[in-house]
């Protein structure tokens, strides 16, 4: 049912975009009904304005708390059209209906962000917007309910297109916004007031994507979320499910070396990894841990992409590529395959807690920042790492904290040589690791071994050590780690404990 717009109540935060909608709407005659600074701006303008206050016969008082929380106001947006017994109220009354509102929440999450007083903070919680929103939206199939700037583009369409008249279909698209925004905003509130004590969740996302499917062809996929705060897409096809997961994994491996480094990854575990003084060099020795698996991988760098590194990399089919930057020349080198993704990292990922769907509810944890230093390094045997032997622990320890449990990582001179991964026994991520080292020719003598949890027995230990594996990390903990220092002093070998355990299912 389409509805002729004759009144419209605007208060707004953001005044940008709003000069060119005032205009269409003073054109086709919509009178503006408006609270303080807006309706200074809207004068400004040329246009005749109704003060809030000459509706409610009260002034804004309290500070500005209380201005449209009023029967005249509310009244006006709640009355339904349609209802006899409303109209006569409305009459009774003497309410003027309002066909549209504009409303720009205060910015309470900016505020919060800004570190701002707690005092501030408060101030910035809009009351009577939200009840603007509500009732407005409450009541769609008589008023238009703009919730934010978001949506000035969408009715400056409409009324450029249709004049001011909506159909209820846009009227219920405008109210599902208005309860997005609203919901969206209490929840903020709600998790400011929270804080850490996790005594409810509260999850809003913005910007859902359909995707082309989810991990398989047959199922769904959409994103919520907002990618480009973090990455802009230079290049390539359009992000699949799959490349967002690896995505996430790369990013959070490589956001744990300071050095150049470079990393290969599939289904979220990394297949080559190395950091070296040069990127070049980082790159070369990553894929060089397994060749065979880097095709098709997703591909990251925590430097920027040079000219000479993009011409190796352009040998490689490769699925996505995420660095910092590109230097000149290397972007147009990387370019000549069509769908190759590229992407430019603008700012570290630093959600401080992951969620995972599970049994109909959400799982909830604190994500693993835990990065062990050579000082967290605590030696168990009688053999004391070499300095070099600590360095490989520092880098393969970093590695298997991002590697599905059970997990295996072989290192050796800031490389990675090779991993057991997603095992279900630590003897099966084990020799998987020591075998692909040696089908990829690596000299095991002088590597070093780390483990994502404690060993229950003492069989790790005496096949690392039998394979040449010089020294081992592992968290400690088991009621059998006496046995494996024992199996460590026996073979002459060096062992560590971190006290912290890096499981990841």
């Amino acid at each position: 049912m389409e509805k002729e717009i004759r009144r419209a109540l605007i208060s707004v935060f953001h005044k940008d975009g709003l000069a060119d909608i005032l205009a269409l709407l003073h054109q086709a005659g919509v009178e503006f009904v408006s609270t303080g600074g807006t309706s200074s701006f809207i004068e400004s303008l040329g246009y005749p304005c109704v003060a809030v206050e000459d509706l409610t016969k009260y002034p804004s008082m309290l500070g500005g708390r209380v201005k449209t929380l009023h029967p005249a106001i509310q009244g006006g947006i709640l009355a339904r059209r349609s209802h006899a017994t409303d109209q006569q109220e409305v009459a009774e009354y003497g309410l003027s209906l309002i066909d549209l509102v504009i409303v720009d929440l205060y910015p309470f999450e900016a505020t919060v962000a800004s570190g701002a007083s707690e005092e501030d903070i408060i101030e910035k919680i809009d009351i009577g917007g939200i009840s603007l929103i509500r009732g407005a939206a409450k009541n769609f199939e008589d008023v238009v309910i703009i919730p934010s700037q978001a949506d000035y583009a969408t009715l400056y369409d409409i009324l450029k297109a249709q004049g001011a008249k909506t159909s209820l279909e846009q009227r219920r698209h405008f109210a599902r916004r208005a309860f997005a925004v609203s919901s969206g905003y209490d929840a903020a509130i709600f998790r400011y007031f929270d804080a850490e004590d996790s005594s409810a969740l509260r999850l809003t996302a913005d910007h859902g994507k359909v995707l082309r499917y989810g991990e398989n062809p047959h199922q769904k996929g959409v994103f919520y979320g907002d990618l480009g705060r973090y990455f802009t897409q230079l290049h390539g096809k359009e992000l699949s499910y799959n490349n967002l997961q690896d995505i996430e994994a790369a990013v959070a491996l490589v956001q744990d070396f300071s050095e150049p480094t470079f990393a290969i990854l599939k289904h979220n575990n990394a297949c080559g990894c190395a950091s070296r003084p040069t990127l070049l060099e980082a790159w070369t020795a990553a894929l060089a841990g397994d060749p065979v698996s880097a095709f098709g991988g997703v591909l990251v760098a925590n430097r920027p992409i040079d000219l000479a590194t993009a011409r190796e990399i352009d040998k490689l089919f490769m699925e996505v590529l995420v660095a910092p930057a590109y230097e000149e020349g290397a972007l147009e080198v990387l370019q000549s395959k069509k769908n190759r993704i590229l992407l430019e990292q603008h700012q570290p990922i630093e959600s401080s807690w992951s969620y995972r769907s599970m049994l109909g509810g959400v799982l909830a944890q604190e994500t693993d920042r835990a990065v062990e230093t050579k000082a967290e390094m605590k030696p168990v045997t009688k053999v004391v790492p070499t300095e070099g032997e600590l360095e490989d622990l520092v880098f393969a320890t970093k590695l298997v904290k991002h590697s599905k449990s059970n997990a295996i990582v072989l290192a050796k001179g800031g490389q990675l040589i090779a991993s057991g991964v997603g095992q279900t026994s630590r003897v099966d991520a084990l020799e998987q690791a020591i075998e692909k080292a040696r089908h990829f020719g690596f000299e095991l003598q002088g590597a070093v071994l780390a483990s994502d949890a404690f060993f229950p027995f003492d069989d790790c230990v005496t096949l690392a050590a039998e394979a040449g594996i010089t020294a081992i990390a592992q968290p400690g903990g088991s009621v059998r780690d006496a046995d494996s220092i024992a199996a460590a002093d026996a073979h002459g070998i060096a062992m560590v404990m971190t006290g912290v355990r890096h499981f990841k299912h």
